[in-house]
């Protein structure tokens, strides 16, 4: 008896030690991770492509080949294209923020003047702690963390921000090239039968972290052209294509990127006067309204099957971690894994519960 406890300690012991082990290489190959979360997610949201170019008869590596030189094409030509023209926009936005938040600050002055809430001649409260140069230059601070979060401390010493996208890509192309002998290899570490059932999952959970992304990046895209065209017309044509790019590209962040990407158009149209801001919010609300009730159950449709609070979550610890980068592809990832976790326990959990309740009631 006493040698079996000395063995389940020693035991003990040694799983303690390798867990702890296990879990400093983890944290020592963080930037890694974080490298191949992303490439994951693109393999993901690219593989539709490559699996349509097989059916017509392209190799594999061939159509992976093909369908990143395209998707280069694509945005090496939108850069050149509008690149310069929304680079010069958001650099005016930013020289002028200071005098539009100033105009703000006057407008709600005259209001509380207006409305009897503050003595003629008397500066208000919000007046007063109203600094247009130090609310700029906060804007700009938050601006840069919400773009790109914690990303630079996981990997300050060992990749960069630009370095650690390329490295995504890559490594994405080499994940759809060898899909399958990778896929193959790694299932095969696992003992029968959770290796035919991971096998099993594999298409699923691509096609639910994947169409996440596909459908986000399509509204993105269709919001931040409707958005720019609309303010084109409102008024703010010099400022109107920076900031639907702005808008569509804080869209990506659900919950919170259509209120964020509202903000600068809102405060540009408050320092236009007259009734631009009442127009433009109004643009706003109807544009995320066809939004949540058309263009993300048609095009994002029930990808994240998952409950709202979850995502909530999700977005939240994926932007506190890698800024915008994170909030996009964390909630694919709680997806992908919350079914596996559905398909490999909690059916088969409840399976057998109600077989076990099965066999009570009969016995």
């Amino acid at each position: 008896m006493a040698e079996k406890r000395i063995t389940l300690s020693i035991t003990s012991l040694i799983l303690v030690v390798a867990v702890s082990l296990l879990l400093v290489l983890l944290w020592q190959l963080r930037s890694l991770i974080v490298v191949l979360m992303i490439a994951v997610v693109i393999a993901a949201t690219l593989a539709p492509i490559i699996a349509v170019a097989q059916k017509l008869g392209v190799p594999r590596w061939l159509a992976t080949i093909l369908v990143y030189l395209g998707l280069i094409s694509i945005l090496t030509g939108l850069i050149w294209l509008i690149g310069p023209t929304v680079v010069e926009q958001i650099q005016r936005l930013i020289r002028k923020l200071p005098s539009y938040l100033e105009a703000v600050r006057s407008l709600i002055d005259n209001l509380a003047m207006r409305f009897g809430m503050v003595e003629p001649g008397k500066p208000t409260i919000i007046s007063q702690l109203f600094d247009p140069q130090a609310l700029t230059n906060w804007v700009i601070r938050s601006s840069q963390k919400v773009l790109i979060g914690g990303y630079y401390v996981v990997t300050k010493g060992i990749i960069g921000n630009v370095f650690g996208l390329l490295l995504a890509f890559i490594l994405s192309g080499y994940m759809l090239s060898g899909s399958d002998e990778l896929l193959r290899d790694i299932i095969n570490l696992f003992p029968h039968p959770w290796n035919e059932r991971l096998a099993k999952q594999i298409k699923p959970v691509s096609k639910r972290m994947g169409g996440y992304i596909q459908g986000r990046i399509l509204v993105s895209t269709i919001l931040a052209i409707a958005i720019s065209i609309g303010l084109g017309f409102l008024g703010l044509s010099e400022l109107a294509l920076g900031l639907g790019v702005i808008a569509g590209f804080t869209n990506l962040i659900p919950f919170f990127g259509p209120v964020l990407g509202s903000i600068p158009a809102l405060i540009v149209a408050t320092a236009q006067g007259g009734f631009t801001f009442l127009w433009v919010l109004l643009l706003f609300v109807i544009i995320q309204n066809i939004e949540t009730y058309l263009l993300d159950p048609v095009l994002v449709g029930s990808s994240v099957k998952i409950h709202p609070l979850y995502q909530l979550l999700a977005v939240l610890g994926g932007a506190q971690v890698l800024g915008i980068i994170g909030a996009l592809i964390v909630p694919p990832w709680v997806a992908g894994s919350s079914l596996l976790l559905e398909t490999l326990y909690t059916q088969p959990k409840l399976l057998a519960e109600g077989k076990t309740l099965e066999l009570k009631n009969i016995d």
